[in-house]
């Protein structure tokens, strides 16, 4: 193959953008790259293998009943961040704590194994999320809980995998967004979306407007705004929801558009979680030119308080998130 870079070659080639000691970065993405072969390689199969389909039968913090493959990339990731001892601990969606990895380690990584995983059974793209902090504590002491509880300006690298008609892994190390697609036949990821960024103009809102009348007025003036007809904005705008945060958000990154998962009446602070979700996609939204809102501040400055803190959610084109950010304030 001519002319292609690997993903292995490309974090050699831009180790100097990550803080700290030379290879620590490469062992971090090499070892979310191990973990995501193994995670898409059992979702390519989950059609065929009972055990790795179907509810596990119990729940994490959220409440929410976790499937199988949850379980299974949840320990695929923690097993491949242990061993490559730079990590010294690791926040979870799977987990009610923290994990304390290795003392000696410099770095602690937040993640969501598995993105949109009750869309397994029903063969609809998943993914990985993830997002890199340099710890806090002095190395050699005992991790804290706010070696976690970081603002998202904090972040020194964040990305996801998508596992999707292929498998791809998008990251940011705040020197622009790059992605990587997997080719199984050598088994390796390829540079295939250089230097992403959203398109100019958003054409695409994505919200689950069963939840509409849940939503505050600014929200449902933002739909209603989307919907109608004025040549001059290009509206209005296809609406598009699959209900896999990643899968909505690497979508409309390519594409232009508008992710919303604000809050409503049952659930005040929205549903995704700040720390593993909304940050390190609001890091990648703004190295690729848009933006990430709470629908009243930039997401990345939000104070966390909490590992499972959640957050109403805004994140694509600038002028689609500012707008909606204006609507919201205008509700008085």
């Amino acid at each position: 193959m001519e002319n292609v870079k690997t993903l292995g070659e490309f974090i050699i080639d831009k180790q100097q953008d990550f803080p700290g000691s030379s290879g620590e970065f490469s062992k971090l993405l090499s070892a979310i790259r191990l973990a995501s072969k193994i995670v898409s390689n059992k979702v390519n199969k989950a059609g065929l293998l009972s055990y790795i389909v179907g509810a596990a039968g119990s729940e994490n913090i959220q409440g929410e009943a976790q499937q199988k493959l949850d379980v299974y990339a949840n320990n695929q990731f923690i097993k491949a961040l242990t061993a490559r001892k730079v990590v010294c601990g690791i926040a979870s969606e799977e987990n009610d704590e923290y994990i304390p990895i290795n003392n000696e380690g410099s770095y602690i990584v937040a993640m969501d194994p598995l993105d949109g995983s009750s869309n397994i059974d029903v063969n609809v793209s998943i993914g990985t999320i993830f997002s890199i902090y340099k710890r806090v504590s002095p190395v050699g002491s005992d991790l804290t809980e706010a070696d976690f509880l970081q603002k998202g300006t904090e972040q020194l690298a964040a990305g996801y995998v998508i596992y999707g008609s292929s498998t791809m892994l998008v990251y940011t190390t705040g020197k622009g967004v790059n992605g990587f697609t997997y080719d199984p036949g050598i088994g390796v990821f390829v540079l295939s979306h250089p230097e992403m960024k959203f398109p100019t103009n958003g054409k695409i809102y994505s919200m689950n407007e069963g939840n509409f009348y849940r939503s505050s007025n600014g929200v449902q003036e933002y739909i209603k705004y989307s919907q109608t007809i004025d040549a001059d904005t290009n509206r209005p705008y296809t609406a598009r929801y699959i209900g896999s945060l990643v899968a909505d958000f690497h979508r409309n990154l390519i594409k232009g558009g508008i992710y919303m998962y604000p809050s409503t009446d049952n659930a005040p602070n929205g549903k995704l979680r700040l720390l593993y979700e909304c940050n390190p996609l609001a890091f990648i939204a703004e190295q690729a030119g848009g933006a990430a809102s709470d629908g009243k501040q930039r997401i990345m400055e939000i104070d966390p308080t909490d590992l499972h803190q959640r957050a109403p959610y805004f994140t694509g084109n600038t002028h689609m998130v500012e707008k909606v950010e204006s609507l919201i304030a205008s509700e008085g």
